[in-house]
């Protein structure tokens, strides 16, 4: 089957282009749109294939690494134009990771909106989802969006690997496939020594994203539970269900298996045209793709495809990151002993109908925990925070109080 430029252009643009500009008949066109958005057990020989392992060193895939001239930084592989309210970059220093390498230089990308109070008491952190930057989340956050930046102060904060904080696309040090494993657990870890070592905060009003971003909300909740008076997950997950991790993992398979990956050591960006019918298929519900494009846009589309925003080896890092997302890991794998870790209030956002970050894991949490919850029921699937924003900002609005 073959997709066009649309959805699958990328994942990163979803909720602003649901939001700002998507035609009713036609797919989303990220170029006409801001970047923005946007994630086993069943058998043992599945769990051994989906189990996030470490990448083999560039020169194992076949290209000679010679030719990477190491020394070199890595050359500018996507379209780079002037930002004119660039982020800031937290300079954060060495930063020890789950797998036990080091992420060397690290910096986090940030944005400070809104003005904090006398206490800071009412400061909410965002962190960004799957391929996002901060930039992403800039028109989410104002009176009627999200989050009203004239009573929060709202800190957006860069996840790793998404092409501005730390990533293999703009590591020196440890550039490509020299860049170390990182899990959602190092997100979490890099934001928090970001704000706490650079911004000065010990404790902030709320955490809050969406999709991956939901993912490191469960894992700040558990890893810092009084760090933050509310934890707000929208359309995440504590651990990706096993349809989810079938997902993810097709994904790794598509890129690496790439041709036109070749093994992290490309010169120019891969289309990944695989990848992006994929984004395609689970972003939203077949009803509503149904809706808003047409025979003919799928079956010529496909020609026209271009090199998503999101550098391949940062969509493979992230992925990884997904995949081995687990907040029990902790705790010996006991779901309730993760649960009894939260101490902040808790609000769960899914959508019953998104095949991207199924909603059952959220909500046994939520189930688990007595937590508020927000069950969407509208046919946009993982798209829900741009078709339904209106719902979820109310109700935001209210738990923030």
């Amino acid at each position: 089957m073959v997709i066009r430029r649309g959805i699958a252009a990328t994942l990163p643009f979803v909720f602003a282009c649901a939001l700002a500009c998507a035609p009713k008949k036609t797919p989303l066109d990220v170029t006409k749109c801001p970047p923005t958005v946007p994630s086993a057990e069943a058998s043992a020989t599945a769990g051994k294939r989906l189990a996030p392992t470490p990448e083999a060193p560039a020169s194992s895939f076949g290209a000679p690494e010679a030719a990477l001239s190491a020394q070199a930084a890595p050359p500018p592989l996507l379209p780079q134009s002037p930002d004119p309210d660039p982020p800031q970059l937290g300079k954060i220093g060495d930063l020890p990771l789950e797998s036990g390498e080091v992420l060397k230089d690290c910096q986090v990308e940030y944005r400070v909106l809104g003005a904090a109070n006398a206490d800071k008491s009412n400061v909410v952190v965002w962190a960004t989802w799957f391929s996002g930057i901060t930039k992403d989340l800039v028109q989410l956050v104002g009176p009627g969006r999200l989050v009203d930046s004239t009573r929060y102060q709202v800190v957006l904060v860069g996840a790793l690997a998404n092409g501005v904080s730390s990533s293999p696309s703009n590591s020196l040090a440890q550039p490509r496939a020299r860049f170390p494993t990182i899990g959602v657990r190092d997100m979490v870890e890099s934001q928090h020594r970001l704000l706490t070592t650079v911004l000065g905060l010990n404790r902030v009003h709320a955490v809050m994203g969406i999709s991956m971003g939901g993912m490191q909300t469960f894992q700040w909740g558990v890893a810092y539970p009084s760090f933050m008076d509310r934890l707000i997950p929208i359309v995440g997950s504590p651990r990706l269900a096993p349809y989810d991790l079938l997902l993810w993992q097709a994904n790794v398979d598509a890129i690496e298996q790439s041709p036109e990956f070749a093994g992290g050591n490309y010169r120019t960006q891969p289309i990944l045209s695989v990848v992006q019918q994929l984004g395609d298929l689970h972003l939203t519900t077949a009803g509503n793709y149904n809706r808003e494009v047409t025979r003919e846009q799928v079956l010529t589309g496909h020609d026209k495809l271009s090199p998503p925003r999101f550098d391949a080896n940062d969509r493979l890092r992230q992925l990884r990151a997904m995949i081995g997302h687990d907040v029990t890991r902790a705790f010996g794998g006991s779901l309730d002993a993760a649960v009894a870790a939260v101490k902040a209030k808790l609000l769960v956002v899914v959508n019953e109908r998104d095949a991207m970050v199924t909603p059952g894991p959220a909500l046994d949490f939520a189930r688990r925990a007595h937590a508020t919850t927000l069950t969407l029921k509208g046919d946009c699937g993982h798209r829900s925070t741009g078709c339904e924003e209106k719902e979820i900002s109310a109700r935001i609005a209210r738990f923030l109080q």
